[in-house]
């Protein structure tokens, strides 16, 4: 008897994985052959463009984005309001250096951020260092007067790019704040660029104490041929002149679709991306591709006639890039409704090749996700375990949900991220769709978790 429930056990497990198996194969050629996130992809980049907090773009992001949706059929979409930084970057940075009477032209941008120099710009020597422990070390009598440079590269070695990411970011995000406490006038930054190339990479920076001093990224190109003429002529001269502003906090929005669950509508999973993209490019891979890939989760299942049990939602969240009120209101909201969040997925690293998702949770929830290997392997998807969720969906983990991020090949991003290359013609449609259905057939196996 026993050998015969233990039989009927494994053969209920084997018919269940079967029908899984056949499912996700759908989703895959359901994306593959009929796929529209590239034709969206291309209207959000084209038509839309730039998509900065606070700025018409992002309200036309807005706009597009509740079409789209309601065209889709999904059982609501609606907007989410949400109060976000304003900043505006003006006109177009200028910056060059003075070497034995010689200028040369090195190519900024503007931090996001950062205060402005002055209308005729701003010039001094300029000094380098490689971290914050040198420039304490230089103090106030090497700095004083100066511009600081902060030059240290990403970690080449580093196979996960968002780790060499992470481990050279703190002088973009924190170098103006560190560089005014010894006196310094400005401070220019090493773009956060793998390669060597001439598009300077803007991101987020902040003010904590010690003085606002305006704050630009110098392209890797630029960064190198500054420090070996530096090298030769420690005392040449830095010029740069930048006309940004913040402005008052504006109104903007969340874009909220969903498919309503038909057993447990008040279990929500969540899958999303943030709309909002720095303004010097069309902000296709940071994170037009996420938000798309999102929206594709819910046609997918939707042309499929997929009825799912819980609630699927697909979030574009706002104002990631420089603030985080996006997703910090939409957990608050949830919050305060008493919304129960279960999963929340979030594609926000690329459109390139799928390799996995990292999870938050704990040893549990990991065991179960990971037991979704055997499935998904066959697609490429094999890193799948202990990881990072999402910035967006990394404030409803306080509230018991498990985030994850989606994890494509991560080689090629930083190539793009925050710069004005950062275009449609980047992306392949085929990665980009495969990546979609990478998320479908997530979001359809954890719908079917006990």
């Amino acid at each position: 008897m026993k050998k015969l429930l233990l039989f009927l056990l494994f053969s209920v497990s084997a018919l269940g994985q079967n029908q899984d198996s056949i499912f996700v194969k759908k989703i895959y050629d359901e994306t593959l052959l009929n796929g529209e996130s590239y034709q969206n992809l291309r209207y959000l980049c084209k038509n839309v463009g730039p998509r900065l907090s606070g700025s018409l773009g992002a309200q036309k992001a807005v706009n597009y984005t509740k079409k789209l949706m309601e065209s889709y059929g999904f059982d609501k979409v609606f907007l989410q309001d949400v109060m976000v930084p304003h900043w505006e970057r003006g006109a177009k940075e200028e910056a060059y250096f003075l070497d034995s009477g010689k200028k040369y032209k090195v190519n900024i941008a503007a931090l996001g951020g950062s205060v402005a120099t002055s209308k005729a710009g701003l010039m001094a020597e300029i000094v380098e260092f490689q971290n914050f422990k040198e420039l304490k070390e230089a103090g106030v009598e090497k700095v004083k007067g100066k511009i600081v440079f902060f030059n240290r590269p990403m970690d080449p070695t580093k196979i996960n790019t968002f780790e060499a990411y992470g481990g050279a970011v703190d002088q973009r995000g924190g170098g103006a704040s560190q560089a005014a406490q010894y006196g310094a006038v400005g401070v220019i930054v090493r773009s956060m660029n793998l390669r060597e190339d001439e598009f300077p990479h803007t991101g987020s920076m902040r003010y904590s104490g010690g003085g606002m001093i305006p704050a630009a990224a110098i392209s890797t190109k630029s960064a190198n041929d500054l420090s070996k003429s530096l090298k030769n002529n420690p005392k040449l001269k830095f010029y740069f002149k930048q006309n940004c502003e913040t402005l008052a906090d504006a109104p903007s929005h969340n874009v909220i679709g969903e498919i309503v669950g038909s057993e447990k509508p008040d279990e929500i999973i969540v899958v999303g991306g943030h709309l909002d993209s720095w303004d010097l490019a069309e902000g296709a891979h940071d994170d037009g591709t996420g938000c798309m890939q999102s929206i594709e989760v819910l046609r997918i299942l939707k042309a499929l006639g997929y009825k799912p049990k819980r609630t699927i939602r697909a979030v574009m969240f706002m104002n990631e890039e420089n603030g985080l009120k996006g997703g910090t209101t939409y957990a608050d909201v949830a919050v305060q409704k008493k919304e129960k969040h279960v999963y929340a997925i979030e594609s926000d690293s690329g459109g390139f090749t799928p390799r996995g998702f990292g999870i938050v949770g704990n040893d549990s929830q990991i065991s179960k996700l990971t037991s979704f290997k055997s499935l998904l392997s066959p697609y490429g998807l094999h890193e799948i375990g202990k990881g990072s969720g999402g910035a967006d969906i990394g404030p409803l983990a306080k509230t018991g949900t498990v985030v994850i991020g989606f994890k494509p090949d991560s080689q090629r991003y930083f190539d793009y991220h925050h710069a004005n290359n950062d275009t449609f013609e980047t992306v392949n449609k085929r990665e980009l769709d495969l990546g979609a259905g990478s998320m479908a057939s997530l979001v359809y196996l954890l719908d079917n978790l006990n």
